[in-house]
Order: structure tokens, then sequence, then C-alpha cells
């Protein structure tokens, strides 16, 4: 059999870590096995080890990439907004939205990996990743936060975080009851009337 080139081993590894990031999301960190992910990206399980020494260092790659995804569309939502309270209300409804709630491959880590992450043993790589990953977006809300005291702005980034991926877990776990609906909604208009004072 040819060996693989070196640039096709590099696009070898970003759909398999793409993949993931996506299978890991949608089916949960448990619930997909090697070989599934193998296949879903085309390539054969064989391969894997080439890549990766273990699907828990898979699991903390995937989950890295996740959040960098996230990370670059709460930067796109800040972004161009005229101030720090329509930077937090646009993060807040892009969080809180249906598209968020029903898309869970594609959606944020933190309100879809959380109860697999919080499983894993505290020295499994995909901790550390998940701890920096919600770090980033902290620092993110943090940034938009009304205070001028930075250990204000942190502790209200965290319950806004916190409010949000909880909200977005209850929906999605109520999906098809007027319950979902009403959960994404009232948290949302309670988020915006903390904004207001």
């Amino acid at each position: 059999m040819p060996r693989v080139s070196k640039e096709q081993a590099h696009l070898n590894r970003a759909r398999i870590e793409d993949v993931s990031a996506r299978l890991f999301r949608e089916k949960g960190l448990n619930g997909i096995s090697v070989a599934d992910l193998m296949g879903a990206a085309g390539l054969t399980h064989g391969g894997f080890y080439g890549h990766f020494t273990s699907k828990d260092e898979l699991a903390a790659v995937a989950c890295a990439n996740a959040f960098n995804q996230s990370v670059d569309r709460w930067g796109k939502r800040v972004e161009g907004q005229p101030d720090d309270r329509s930077a937090q209300r646009a993060l807040i409804d892009g969080y809180l939205s249906p598209k968020n709630l029903s898309d869970c491959g594609n959606a944020c880590p933190a309100n879809t990996l959380a109860s697999d992450v919080a499983r894993e043993a505290p020295d499994k790589p995909v901790r550390a990743a998940f701890t920096a990953g919600i770090s980033d977006l902290l620092e993110i809300l943090a940034s938009v936060a009304p205070s001028e005291n930075a250990a204000e702005r942190h502790d209200t980034a965290i319950v806004q975080l916190s409010t949000m991926v909880g909200a977005i877990m209850l929906a999605r776990a109520t999906a098809g009851d007027p319950l979902s609906t009403d959960i994404l909604t009232a948290t949302r208009e309670a988020l915006h009337q903390s904004l207001d004072g």
C-alpha cells in the first residue's frame, strides 16, 4: 500500500478532528467508537493510531477545536457592536437561539459536553481542554460586562455563562414540549433585564 504524503496525513488528521468535534457533541464522548469516528471521517480504523495515541487524546483535541469554533462565533457576534450592552445581547441571543438548541453537532461544547466531561477522571486530558474552553468564553463575556472592576466582570460572566448553558441543556432535554421554548424565552428575557439594571 502506498505511503500517504505528509500533506495528506495533515488533511486526514484535520478531517478526524473536525468530524470528532461534531460527533462528540452530537453523541457524547462515550457514545461513539474510534471505528465509527474514523468511518465518519472516511478513513480506516487502523489509521487512527498514526494520528493519536488514544481516544482520550482525540477527545481533548476535539473538545479544544469545538471551543475554538465557539470562540470564533462569539468574536463575530461581539465585533462591530456599538457598545458592551449590545455585545452582551448579541451573545445572549445567539446562545439562547433555536439554532443552537437544535444543532448539537455545531453547538457550544459547554452545553453538549459538560455532563460527559464531569464523568471523566480528573487527570483525563479532555478536562483540561474543557476548562480552558470555558475560560476563553468567560473572558469574552467578561470583556463586555458592565463593571469597571475585573473581579465583578468575571463573576458576572460566570453567572451569565452558567445560566445560558443550563438553559440550553434543560431546553434540549425538554425539546418537543412547549416548556423547551419557555425555558429559552424566560432565560433570555431575564438576562436582558439584568443588563438593564
